[in-house]
């Protein structure tokens, strides 16, 4: 049974969050809720949970500095809030999920399974935030990648990237607002990542964004981006390239 503490400074916020938790799941008890972000900081650090769900939004503060003052931290959090611009913080504050009011079931059912396989190997410490942006990618329906590079973690939209270009051991990924993005990552790493209803390696040392190319100068065999860098494609790839075209 998973052990749940709801904070929302909004008394019907709470209580629409604890009905889909009650027809959504068997498996969820929810232990205590809290409008107050002070007595719930009390409560949290003196009893033991399994997950909080937390408003972002709050008058005293903010679901963030609310999370800075815990001691107990050993839990999952699910962050709940009507912006999705919250949830790159969120990450920082390694939040297992987020949920946009108003909370859709489906997106519940899967932040439900994401705090039960967080419970299953949470004894093991093996919670990393990588496998967290992984988890939240996919929410994104395939819309952005995380990469991570110098330390930093990140967060690209596919469809800013035009191609990749390998370097080595190394990759670079070329973008819409010209920038040259290195990472230690090897080409078939970075195709791994990337979407394939969207993009295609060309050649063995690129791969493209579909939707940039420009032109395909048959004759010649390259295609022209819409950055008018002119990728070659491979003789060996040209009849799976038309087809993806």
């Amino acid at each position: 049974m998973i052990k749940a503490v709801i904070v929302d400074d909004e008394p019907k916020a709470i209580q629409s969050l604890s009905w889909e938790l009650s027809h959504f799941s068997k498996n969820v008890q929810i232990i205590n809720t809290f409008t107050s972000p002070e007595e719930a900081i009390v409560y949290i650090n003196k009893n033991t949970l399994d997950c909080l769900f937390l408003d972002i939004q709050m008058p005293t503060m903010d679901g963030f500095q609310f999370l800075e003052r815990l001691s107990n931290k050993e839990m999952a959090v699910v962050i709940t809030t009507a912006y999705d611009e919250f949830a790159i913080k969120a990450l920082k504050h390694e939040a297992i999920d987020y949920l946009l009011k108003p909370i859709d079931s489906d997106d519940l059912e899967q932040t439900i399974e994401k705090i039960t396989k967080f419970k299953l190997r949470s004894s093991s410490n093996t919670s990393k935030i990588e496998e967290v942006l992984e988890s939240l990618t996919e929410r994104f329906d395939n819309k952005k990648i995380t990469i991570n590079t110098d330390g930093r973690l990140l967060f690209l939209d596919i469809e800013d990237i035009i191609f990749v270009e390998s370097d080595g051991n190394y990759s670079i990924i070329y973008t819409m607002d010209n920038k040259k993005i290195v990472i230690t990552k090897k080409l078939k790493e970075v195709d791994a990542l990337l979407p394939d209803h969207f993009f295609f390696r060309i050649h063995n040392s690129f791969i493209v964004n579909l939707t940039k190319i420009k032109e395909f100068v048959k004759n010649h065999g390259y295609v022209v981006m819409t950055s008018n860098h002119k990728i070659p494609v491979a003789r060996q790839r040209k009849s799976e390239f038309l087809e993806k075209l």
